[in-house]
């Protein structure tokens, strides 16, 4: 495993925990509980894939979980936003970091499926 791998499954992992401590913020002190379970769902999926890529059987079956854990986090940023948007978030920096922390992750898995992609990809505001 790459050194750049090892970085995107400790952010994952780091990343799902931030998760997990917002949909409980969400569900007990928000009183949300539809979105919250779309972002847990989403959010902690990135990792899951993330850690089961490096189990794959083939480099094809790697960047198929790789692109999974990208496509998870890109659901993630939609979840984010909406939650901003909806005024669910605490505050404007509480947005800010778990938005930037997303954005790592999309930066990096794009980085990792990047020579393998057959096709083109584009998500608004993200530049690979």
């Amino acid at each position: 495993m790459s050194e750049q791998e090892n970085i995107v499954l400790e952010k994952s992992k780091t990343f799902a925990l931030r998760i997990i401590r917002l949909y409980q913020y969400l569900q007990d002190d928000q009183k949300e509980f539809i979105l919250s379970k779309q972002i847990l769902r989403s959010g902690t999926s990135i990792g899951a894939n993330v850690k089961e890529a490096q189990c794959a059987q083939t480099k094809k079956d790697f960047i198929a979980k790789m692109y999974i854990a990208l496509k998870e986090a890109a659901e993630t940023e939609y979840w984010i936003e909406l939650l901003f948007k909806g005024n669910f978030l605490p505050s404007n920096e509480a947005f800010q970091s778990i938005w930037n922390d997303n954005r790592d992750l999309l930066n990096l898995l794009g980085a990792i499926t990047k020579n393998d992609r057959h096709f083109t990809f584009h998500i608004s505001n993200f530049t690979l």
